[in-house]
């Protein structure tokens, strides 16, 4: 096994318990014997910064990857951002209401959630706080702040059936050459800004760090874990990852549940 320097992990579905999404005792212990060893760590994740600083209070990781690589964080400071402008973003959420009136919206500026639906959240302490907007594209906050990343929901469109790549095509209608569309596993559509992928801020961390690519591991689960999985020196996939992330990856550890990703590292690095 090659001299791993940073470690990177997802979260849900891949550090986090399926129901609880809590960080369990046990992986606690092994990543802070890995920190102890000197070994970096860090969180890469869809999530926003108010519903991560839960999980870096159990762990304080060296980093953190927000927003899928929209942000990032080293320790306390942003040393990265990468978003959509607040003109484009009402563009796009007003093209996409005109096509789709029942379609289910949600943008993320500034680190609050806006919605132009009653969201539903499970979280461990409840921070999924957020703004309901009857006509989200008109009453976005008149700030000029950008946009982390726009969420359009394709259960409320009936496109549940449809090939994924096909969807992303269809949408990519609305987008302009700076900005990108990927689907998640749980069939929502993210648009964010092309430079907002978890591969690139991995190797923005390298880079900070003065490590190889080579030099870092990866977990994860999902389809915005797929390229970091293949560009770092070691990918693994959680059993319960989708056929894409396995395909990717260089080896397979247990599921989430069974604290694949802490037993992995307890039995090939420490």
């Amino acid at each position: 096994m090659q001299n791993i320097k940073m470690i990177v992990t997802d979260l849900d579905r891949t550090l986090l318990g399926a129901n609880d999404k809590i960080i369990s005792d046990y992986s606690i212990n092994v990543f802070k014997k890995c920190m102890a060893k000197g070994i970096k760590v860090a969180f890469a994740t869809a999530r926003p910064k108010r519903v991560t600083v839960q999980f870096l209070e159990q762990l304080p990781a060296d980093a953190v990857i927000l927003h899928n690589g929209a942000v990032i964080y080293i320790g306390e400071q942003q040393v990265f951002y990468s978003g959509i402008p607040s003109n484009i973003t009402k563009n796009i959420l007003q093209s996409i209401s005109r096509d789709f009136p029942e379609a289910t919206l949600s943008v993320e500026i500034d680190d609050v959630f806006y919605a132009n639906f009653e969201a539903e959240f499970h979280d461990s302490n409840n921070t999924w706080t957020y703004t309901i907007l009857n006509k989200l594209s008109e009453c976005l906050p008149d700030n000029d702040k950008p946009a982390e990343k726009i969420i359009v929901g394709l259960r409320s469109l009936n496109m549940m059936t449809e090939n994924s790549n096909d969807v992303v095509k269809y949408f990519e209608k609305y987008l302009t050459d700076d900005l990108y569309v990927e689907i998640n596993s749980e069939r929502f559509l993210f648009i964010m800004n092309r430079k907002a992928k978890k591969s690139l801020a991995v190797k923005f961390l390298a880079e900070h760090y003065g490590y190889d690519m080579s030099e870092i591991a990866a977990f994860g689960d999902d389809y915005n874990d797929v390229e970091m999985l293949k560009e770092c020196g070691i990918g693994v996939a959680v059993a319960n990852a989708i056929d894409e992330a396995k395909t990717a990856a260089d080896y397979i550890c247990e599921s989430n549940d069974g604290d694949g990703v802490a037993k992995w590292i307890e039995g090939n690095l420490l």
